[in-house]
Order: structure tokens, then sequence, then C-alpha cells
């Protein structure tokens, strides 16, 4: 296995995440169904939105981390902290940009699943992973491990967060989540696909659970 390193990514990343982040995310069961994969164009509408979200994390200056395997670039996880999660589709470039190249329907989907998650989180003090990927070349686990355990490091460095909420329509990623500590808080109907909304607390709040 190659050697690995976690990085805090900059906009000098985007090229790369975006290319991983499309990978990962073309075969997703709810962007299938949002994008509608059936018709026409389905490829350039993930394509499209994955630049959009990526372009609008780093223009807004919101956190991500790298997982390298020998200066390449195998998985990627932007973190949306406590008080600046939603900013990326409130803004109103993001979804011009969305709606140009997208598609209206798509964006106005995307949104209703987005604000569908929202609703589900536990209260203000927790970061979000609006997008979470390892390389489809590189599916052992080890490297998800890696990459999500720092994920928890780095977000329990604040202090004030209560811990990180992701979601999945995945059942092979559910129960991957499920052995590294997350619950489920709920579920989310996306058409024919059911999001299952994850928390995992960070570690000053499981200490002081138990304390």
């Amino acid at each position: 296995m190659p050697t690995c390193q976690i990085q805090v990514l900059d906009s000098g990343y985007s090229k790369e995440a975006r290319s991983l982040l499309y990978q990962a995310y073309h075969h997703d069961p709810t962007f299938r169904y949002v994008f509608e994969a059936h018709r026409r164009g389905y490829a350039q509408r993930v394509r499209a939105t994955v630049r959009a979200l990526v372009k609008q994390h780093f223009f807004q200056d919101l956190p991500a981390l790298g997982l390298l395997a020998n200066d390449r670039l195998v998985g990627v996880a932007l973190i949306a902290p406590p008080q600046r999660r939603l900013g990326i589709t409130e803004s109103w470039a993001w979804q011009l940009r969305m709606v140009l190249t997208a598609g209206l329907r798509g964006t106005r989907r995307y949104l209703e699943y987005h604000q569908a998650i929202q609703a589900c989180v536990p209260g203000d003090a927790v970061h979000m992973l609006p997008l979470l990927a390892i390389h489809p070349d590189f599916p052992e686990m080890s490297y998800g491990e890696q990459l999500l355990e720092a994920v928890h490091n780095w977000c329990a460095q604040d202090e004030h967060s209560e811990g990180v909420v992701l979601d999945s329509g995945n059942p092979n990623y559910q129960a991957f989540y499920k052995r590294h500590g997350y619950v489920q808080i709920g579920e989310v109907t996306i058409g024919p696909v059911v999001e299952h909304v994850f928390f995992h607390a960070n570690p000053q709040v499981l200490q002081t659970a138990t304390a």
C-alpha cells in the first residue's frame, strides 16, 4: 500500500478534487435521481454540480482535507464548519451557476435534498460533510478509515463543535459509517432513494457524557 498523508487542501487542488469527486459521485444513487441519469447529459450535469460546489467551497475559504498516496490525491473531504455550513447553497452566485450548467430542475432538486438533510441536523454546533470521497481506483477500506479519522481529529479541535454529520444513500457506505462510530439520526426519501443521516460525536462530547 502506498504511503499516505493527510493534507489541508487549498484552491490549488481544485482540479484534482473535482475529478475525484466526479468519479465518486457519478454512480451515487442520490445524484442519479436528482440529476436524472436516464436523461441525456447526465454526466455533464454531475460534473457541473461538482465543479460549482468545489469552486464555491474554496471561494468561501471553507476547509477541505485530502488524503495523498505518493503525492496523488486519493481522498477528499469538504467540511462545512457549524457557523458557515449553509453558506454555499444560499449563495446566489452558486445557484445561478447551477441553473446555467446543471439545469433548473436539477438545481431545485438538489436544494430540496440539501434542505431535507439540514432538517435532520441536531442543532447548530456540528460540522457537516457535504462531499466525501475515496478515488474508485483505491477501494481499500483503510483509505476511507484514514480520511474519516483525519476528519474527526480536525473537527474535534473546535471545542464548540459537538460532532460531525454526513448522509449517504449507499448501503455499503452506511455499514462502513456505523462500524466507525456513527449513529443514524434521520432518514430522508429522495425519490426512490432513502438517504440515511448519521452523526459522530466529537471526543470531548463523548468524554463529557461518560464522566
